[in-house]
Order: structure tokens, then sequence, then C-alpha cells
């Protein structure tokens, strides 16, 4: 706890500090820990609380996941997800930050925000929105393009449906990261490469891009956290489906749970999902040349 620092610190600002840090603790413990902890003691249980069996079987569930095809087609679908979309996301949102950040562009204020709506829309409001869209009859998307496709029931299709409305909601976030570093590059060695004769190309290679890297890393391992959870987009579009095109690993997890009632098997999904999220991560700061 917080002691006496400083003469002038007063005994109802520790009091303050101490009874914020304690109340902080006691939610984390009550809402994060607690639940985390009874679901990893879960993981090592075939647990369904409709029916009240809660019965130790080791490590059955994990051997369970390790072995079930359906899990792997979920990881799979969920790499080929995350890949695309924040390849996506970082490059669409660094080259509309740039653009925005020129002087080509006014009203900066205005593009930010009309960017950044779509990002704050909740994500069942924009699934269902998009699912009209790709309605094969009376979706705008097959009549302004000429098509006739049933993206959401088309094994080959309704990934790559999901990928874009995803794309199309949060590439913003990564504008307004990638703005926010834009202006807190040091304006000083800007003008010194100006100053040089560095042209507008090799000024980004050289010296934008590197500075933005620690910007970049950020908008990628929040994305990676994300993506590896995505899951709303599926239940509203398609349920996992046609088949299992749709299953991404959050999905998996949720429908395991929550439709099946299977606690002690999701419980175990997630924490091997937990351990290849962390993996991922550290990863990205490997390759980043970031981890020390």
């Amino acid at each position: 706890m917080f002691r006496k620092t400083s003469p002038l610190q007063s005994k109802s600002e520790i009091l303050l500090r101490n009874i914020t840090v304690t109340g902080m603790m006691l939610f984390y413990t009550v809402f994060l820990l607690v639940p985390i902890g009874i679901a990893f003691a879960g993981s090592f249980h075939e647990w369904n609380p409709l029916s009240g069996i809660y019965r130790f079987n080791g490590i059955e569930n994990y051997i369970s996941v390790f072995t079930s095809a359906l899990f792997g087609k979920s990881m799979l679908n969920t790499l080929i997800f995350s890949v695309v979309v924040i390849f996506f996301r970082v490059g669409l949102g660094l080259a509309i930050a740039i653009a925005i950040y020129s002087n080509l562009i006014k009203h900066k204020s205005f593009f930010r925000a009309i960017y950044y709506m779509p990002v704050v829309t909740p994500m069942v409001a924009v699934a269902f929105v998009w699912k009209f869209l790709y309605n094969p009859q009376i979706g705008a998307i097959n009549q302004i393009l000429g098509l006739d496709i049933n993206w959401l029931m088309n094994p080959k299709t309704a990934l790559l449906a999901i990928m874009i409305m995803t794309i199309w909601k949060d590439f913003g976030y990564a504008v307004v990261m990638f703005m926010a570093g834009l202006y807190s590059l040091p304006s000083d060695a800007m003008e010194a490469a100006r100053v040089d004769g560095a042209s507008s190309w090799q000024t980004f290679k050289y010296l934008t891009l590197p500075l933005l890297k620690p910007m970049t890393l950020f908008v990628v391992i929040t994305s990676i956290i994300s993506y590896i959870q995505a899951y709303v987009q599926v239940l509203i579009l398609t349920e996992g489906g046609p088949g299992t095109a749709t299953y991404l690993s959050s999905y998996i997890i949720y429908n395991e749970a929550f439709v099946k009632y299977n606690f002690g098997y999701a419980s175990a999904m997630s924490f091997v999902l937990f351990v290849i999220t962390a993996v991922f991560t550290w990863l990205s700061f490997r390759v980043s040349g970031d981890s020390e």
C-alpha cells in the first residue's frame, strides 16, 4: 500500500489511493482471476452445468483438443482470417493515415472521425447490415458489382465475406493510431531530410516507416489478440457454415460451451488458444526486433 513519501501528502490522499488500489485488486480478483482459476480447474473435468456433471478426467479434454480435426480446421481458418485481415488493416490504415496527414487533405479531423465511426459501431449491428448487403437476391453488393454469388452459403466465399466485413469495420482503428504516430514524428528530422534533398519515397522508406515501427507493432499485436478471439461476425453471418468453412477458434469454443454445454472441453480449448495467442504475440516482438 501507499505510504507517505512527501510532507505535502495528506492522510486523506493516501487513504484514497489505498482504497482505489484495493478496490481495483478486488475487482480483478473476483471478475478475472477467480473465473480463470475456475475455468482452468474445469478444463480437467467433464463439466456440464446443465446436467450437473462435474467429473475429473485428467488431461482427456486436452488430448481431445489436440486430436480434434474440427479444432484443427478452426485454427487453420483463424490463421488465414487473422493474417489477411491484419495485412489489410495495417496496409490500408497506414496508407490512409499518410494521405490524411499530407498537405493535400483539408478537414483532417472530419476524415479521422469518418474512418473511426465503424470501429465504435457495435459488431452486432455491423454484421446484420452486411448480412443484408450479402443477400444474393436483394443485396447491394451483387447488384452494384453485377454478380450472382451467394456469398455466405458458398464455402469458397463465406470466409472471404467475413474478412471483407471485418476489414471495413476495423481498419479505421489503424488509421487513427498511425495518425497519432505521424503527428509524434520529430519535425527536425523530417525537415533535415527535406533539406538534404530526400524524395517523398526516400523519406517514407528510411525515416517515416522506421519511426512508426513501435506503433505498427502495437497495431499488429492488438489485432492478433482481437482476431484470434473473433466470433461475433461468424455467429451472425454464417453460424460457422456452410459446413465448417467459417469455423473460427473462438466460435467453436462458444459453440461447445453455450450450445453443447460441454464446459470442460471448451475450457481446455480456451487455454490452448491462450497459449497460441501468447506465442504469436511473442513472435511479433521477435520479428519486429523489439524483444529486448
